[in-house]
């Protein structure tokens, strides 16, 4: 289900929100003298303290707030100094006044007082650590390789029977106590397991059937709107699983799968306001090119509306200048026009570029990532240049300094490139310019293919378009 002892592997401070109720639980830890205790609790995908209990003189332990309850979740009794722990639950019940006791070398073996959630819950936990022991017991004759045929058959038997046995008592639980914690836990945990639709004989067709329904089902027995899962080890992994793993890494799909998740979450709750900061802030810090559409989409969808209620002025006003500055270079976007002058002094122009792909290049003569990416360029261009691709290299330096720029396409050879200045650098707004080399890759129509991309990655991108171009041409 979830690890009984772990070490700890963070726990930082975090005030609880304010109720107006108590909690008093107090621990007896047979076997452990040191003078305190720490009771943790999950938060998504991290731990954090929310108190500590210092050694009585008659040896036990008790944690206490007058001002405000534990909100619901599973918590950590930690010891020190090992950061060895067991776990208990805080239910919606009000059931916030109980004893613990244990052993600290059987911390997987606790018994509660006074709190029936956590009764339920460790008859659940000492049920699933005996059916463990039977069924390492049933791997262990499995894994001889001497066993006789027939007692192979019977071991693999007796594993099905108590799979079997696991299921029904899980079923038993949910089905006797389905208001309980330790139910809602159960359900959380069930294996997704889809069909096999043995109809399908392609077999990448029936994975992609399988997985689609997957896709569907995922949330059937997980209530992301339950508030007492948002403190437990496993509904962020679940979630993450969900959008990271069950889905295809592009921005439209991934947004799309964010706001499934969040349109079943209380837009009031925690879960909510961390799922969205989370995930806008993992948009923002991606190395996967094209990711910044979906930063731009969190920041419509849940910041630019009012819903993101822990934000304050200034920081929503940060966000939404940053989308608006990415949103008009976003994949699929039609490329700025830029307004250049050539070697000669002629004017010219980005949409004035006629040819199948135009590759965007920002550079200086004095940086040394663009004179690392100039080799791979010049090897890019002659690779490709009969093959419909441009090269529009722009020297981001000033007027003061275009003869070093034009100096350089002379020692560098590049001059058949479409070599150009911008004396009135509009191009650093215009395509949010922080560093160079910066490289653009555009269509025909000066449509936004790709982006960001290393000169090394040139080779790569451009031939699997060409090969899909080419395959969308034979109607593969």
């Amino acid at each position: 289900m979830f690890p009984r002892l772990i070490a700890l592997f963070l726990l930082t401070s975090l005030t609880l929100g304010a109720q107006d109720e108590s909690y008093r639980i107090a621990v007896d830890v047979k076997g452990y003298e040191e003078d305190f205790l720490t009771l943790g609790y999950y938060l998504m995908d991290k731990q954090y303290i929310v108190d500590t209990a210092y050694r009585s003189d008659a040896g036990t332990y008790v944690f206490e707030g007058d001002s405000a309850a534990l909100n619901p979740g599973i918590y950590l009794v930690v010891l020190s100094p090992d950061n060895n722990y067991f776990q208990f639950l805080i239910g919606t019940d009000g059931d916030q006044d109980f004893a613990l006791s244990t052993d600290v070398n059987q911390l997987n073996q606790v018994k509660a007082e006074g709190s029936t959630e956590n009764e339920r819950f460790y008859d659940y936990l000492d049920f699933l650590a005996a059916r463990q022991e039977e069924g390492a017991n049933l791997q262990a004759r499995l894994a001889d390789t001497t066993l006789a045929p027939a007692l192979a058959a019977q071991a693999r038997q007796e594993m099905q029977e108590l799979d079997a046995r696991v299921k029904a008592h899980q079923e038993e639980v949910v089905t006797k106590y389905p208001e309980a914690f330790v139910s809602a836990i159960i359900r959380s945990n069930q294996p997704i397991i889809p069909p096999d639709y043995p109809e399908i004989t392609d077999e990448e067709a029936r994975r992609t059937r399988q997985w689609r329904w997957m896709q569907q089902h995922y949330f059937d027995g997980l209530d992301l709107s339950d508030p007492r899962l948002v403190r437990t080890p496993f509904l962020f992994q679940r979630v993450d699983y969900f959008i990271n793993t069950l889905q295809v890494k592009h921005p439209d799909t991934l947004a799309a799968a964010i706001d499934e998740v969040l349109s079943r979450v209380d837009p009031q709750s925690e879960a909510f306001k961390f799922f969205v900061v989370h995930y806008t802030n993992e948009a923002a810090s991606s190395n996967i090119v094209g990711m910044d559409g979906l930063y731009v989409h969190m920041v419509d969808n849940y910041y630019r509306n009012d819903r993101a209620y822990w934000a304050d002025e200034e920081q929503l006003r940060k966000m939404i200048e940053t989308a608006d500055r990415l949103k008009p270079l976003l994949i699929g976007r039609k490329a700025p026009d830029l307004q250049m002058v050539t070697r000669a002094g002629n004017d010219t122009t980005l949409y004035g570029v006629d040819s199948d792909y135009t590759v965007l290049y920002f550079w200086r003569y004095d940086c040394p990532a663009c004179k690392k990416s100039t080799p791979y360029m010049k090897d890019f261009y002659e690779k490709y240049k009969d093959r419909g691709v441009t090269i529009f290299s722009v020297c981001t330096k000033g007027v003061e300094e275009m003869g070093e720029c034009w100096d350089y396409v002379d020692e560098q050879g590049t001059g058949d490139w479409v070599q150009v200045v911008d004396p009135y650098q509009r191009f650093y707004r215009d395509y949010d310019i922080k560093s160079t080399p910066a490289i653009f890759l555009l269509d025909k129509d000066k449509n936004i293919i790709s982006k960001r991309i290393g000169a090394e990655q040139l080779d790569e991108v451009m031939d699997n378009l060409l090969n899909r171009s080419a395959a969308t041409s034979s109607g593969q």
